[in-house]
């Protein structure tokens, strides 16, 4: 069975019933000659002691789709790479809140991209095939979703799946998914648009998504599976449901009085295991329930306190926590800040390199290189927990992402400074949208590095707590409990003139486009109050750099002047990077860097590789080299590859026997340009620059 729909510039196909047919829910998704397969499967039995329901995404692309063979020495897929992992974020946030609250049965969802035509990414359709999949299984779900990404061209014109080519000219590249009646996730970045043009964006996003979601329920109709039924949670006896309500009743509200949070989850851990304590005797089986209906009570309460307006830290709905901002923490780094908004902290470290740092990225595309890097790191020892470290997770990488777009738009162009940069944050502290944090503290040990920002990024994580479209408390800065407990996780990044990246995560069933907007808006509030608290600590980049930092010249040499710098198997790059102590990348526009410590070798470097660019003007006078000499004269070097002859008439006023009476091969000497030819040769003078005896 198959349905089709325009989608874009393409038609999108969504096809099940021929292949993985032994799976809960499979489809294959089409968009031009990009081909999708997307499968869904969950257990038999519900998981045990599950407080989380056991969902899984797994995006995967296939080398073999685009007629690649993949690098390294196992030649086969290996672990996903950072954009795949992305790319399961994506799918995994918008589907996540529409299983039921009470559905525990492990759940995997299986994306491999199987073709590639190289046009759009396949991230959305994905999402769209996840949701396909899941739709017409007999899994328990609220769907359909769709997705879609949306940039805009030089006139303003917004842009439906734009392709890689469109993208580099768009101001937007924004993802949005939803149902057909609200937004479900927001992830996206931006060169400083306005909070009125993102909002037209998700509007326009939202009346495309409709539409695909529609395809899907069309294909439901035709092939969709009874949903399964399952086991939910026995509910609590009226004994020990009223026996609970004794030992609590009017101790919750206490407990949720405005505290810092290491009090505040001491007294709750500690109030709760006393009134578990206290009823283990007679209910020994039901203590994990015990426990989960305590803080479901307290969460309730702290809800309802926030939405009466007193958040759980005391501050009021648009108050940002008290900041403070050091810079320069580390000496020996080339740029360092240490960030700390409430009780949320991070350091951030700026290293700069030259163009061997940059990191290979082997992909569908191919070979492609990045110079600006950002890792973001999540120690157990920033929620005072110890926990074993393995390998960079999912949420690192994601967060680490989230920063990097939010400060790409403001780095200065490669061509004006031709550096690799990689940004380090190590979250110290965490209570709250420390993602955030790396944003401000990234921007600032940048500064601080001398790099030439374009402007200040900042970054702030708003909430949402609801009861209904008519009662709800929009919240600035959140904390770590107001993100558990809360409807909404809003990140919001930008300078004073625009935004530069946004993610929006949902927990409940959608959002109105309305309170979308108010969010957006006092979003920006709390972004600039910001702002101005990180220039009082850099009000602009240094203007110089750190001592330890490499230093980096450029300049262009005439494309067919490249084989000539570089030489024979290398010989004159490697010649040249000896004697001035330094690195040289030559590029094939004939763009050279040059990097080493020493400035004056590097100034050096410069000007003879200018000297590749050498236009002989006549009448002029050149400081050369004598490279051979012949009976009629001697042949004199004034610039790389650039010879001159100075006719044995010329070399002095008085008569010449032979030439090298007075010259010598690798004597300097300083001549004058008399004679260009229509061929390019050139003729010199010495004798031109004597006084003449007589």
């Amino acid at each position: 069975m198959k349905v089709s729909k325009n989608f874009g510039s393409k038609d999108l196909f969504i096809e099940t019933g021929k292949i993985a047919k032994q799976a809960n829910g499979s489809v294959m998704v089409s968009y031009g000659e990009t081909v999708l397969m997307v499968t869904v499967c969950c257990s038999k039995q519900a998981s045990e002691n599950r407080s989380f329901f056991p969902l899984s995404v797994e995006y995967r692309e296939k080398f073999y789709s685009s007629g690649r063979i993949p690098g390294g020495f196992f030649k086969r897929e290996a672990r996903p790479a950072e954009h795949e992992i992305i790319a399961s974020r994506l799918t995994d946030r918008p589907i996540r809140p529409l299983f039921p609250s009470d559905f525990f049965h492990e759940t995997q969802v299986l994306i491999n991209v199987l073709s590639y035509d190289g046009g759009i990414n396949p991230d959305i359709l994905g999402t769209i095939g996840a949701s396909a999949a899941l739709s017409i299984s007999d899994i328990p779900w609220d769907g359909p979703v769709a997705s879609v990404r949306i940039g805009r061209n030089d006139d303003g014109k917004f842009i439906i799946n734009p392709t890689k080519e469109e993208l580099e000219t768009s101001d937007m590249e924004v993802i949005v998914s939803g149902t057909s009646d609200s937004i479900l996730m927001v992830e996206g970045s931006a060169e400083f648009i306005s909070e009125d043009d993102f909002i037209s964006a998700v509007q326009y996003s939202h009346e495309v998504i409709k539409d695909i979601v529609k395809l899907q329920l069309d294909l439901v109709k035709k092939v969709g599976k009874d949903k399964i039924k399952y086991i939910k949670s026995e509910e609590m006896s009226s004994d020990l449901l009223k026996d609970i309500k004794s030992k609590i009743d009017g101790k919750i509200s206490p407990l949720n009085q405005p505290k810092n949070k290491a009090d505040r989850y001491g007294d709750v851990d500690i109030f709760v295991d006393q009134v578990a304590d206290e009823l283990s005797e007679n209910y020994p089986d039901d203590i994990s329930e015990i426990k989960s209906f305590i803080n479901n009570k307290i969460s309730d309460d702290l809800r309802e306190q926030t939405l009466d307006g007193t958040r759980a830290d005391g501050r009021d709905n648009k108050t940002v926590r008290n900041i403070d901002i050091e810079a320069s923490i580390l000496p020996r780094t080339h740029g360092s800040c240490l960030f700390t908004r409430g009780e949320t902290q991070a350091i951030v470290v700026t290293t700069l390199g030259n163009k061997k740092d940059e990191q290979m990225i082997d992909d569908l595309e191919g070979l492609s290189y990045r110079n600006l890097m950002l890792h973001y790191n999540f120690p157990p020892f920033s929620v005072g927990e110890v926990r074993r470290m393995f390998s960079t997770s999912r949420r690192e990488i994601g967060h680490g992402n989230l920063a990097l777009r939010a400060i790409k738009p403001s780095m200065p162009e490669s061509d004006d400074f031709p550096y690799t940069v990689r940004l380090v944050s190590e979250i110290t502290e965490s209570n709250g949208s420390s993602s955030m944090a790396t944003v401000c503290g990234s921007t600032l040990a940048l500064m601080d590095a001398g790099v030439p920002i374009k402007k200040p990024i900042a970054g702030i994580a708003m909430g949402l707590i609801m009861e209904n479209k008519d009662r709800y408390a929009i919240l600035t800065d959140i904390l770590g409990t107001e993100d558990h407990l809360g409807d909404m996780d809003f990140k919001v990044a930008g300078s004073d003139e625009g935004i530069t990246a946004i993610q929006m995560d949902l927990k409940i069933d959608g959002l109105p486009i309305d309170i979308l907007k108010e969010a957006l808006y006092q979003a920006k509030e709390g972004r600039l109050h910001i702002l101005a608290e990180m220039q009082k600590c850099l009000s602009e980049p240094r203007k110089n750099m750190s001592k330890h930092a490499p230093k980096m010249l450029m300049t262009t040499v005439p494309v067919e002047k490249i084989g000539m710098v570089i030489g024979p198997q290398g010989k004159n790059i490697k010649a040249l990077c000896a004697e001035y102590e330094c690195e040289l990348n030559v590029e094939e526009d004939g763009k050279c860097v040059v990097s080493g410590t020493d400035q004056e070798k590097l100034e050096q470097a410069i000007k003879v590789l200018e000297a590749y660019s050498f236009v002989p003007v006549v009448n002029e006078v050149y400081k050369g080299k004598v490279v051979k000499i012949m009976d009629f004269g001697a042949f004199v070097r004034i610039a790389p590859d650039v010879d001159g002859l100075v006719h044995i008439s010329e070399i002095q006023h008085e008569r010449t026997n032979k030439v090298e009476d007075v010259l010598k091969v690798d004597q300097e000497v300083d001549v004058k340009l008399i004679k260009k030819d229509d061929r390019g040769k050139l003729s010199l003078s010495i004798k031109a620059l004597i006084d003449k005896k007589w």
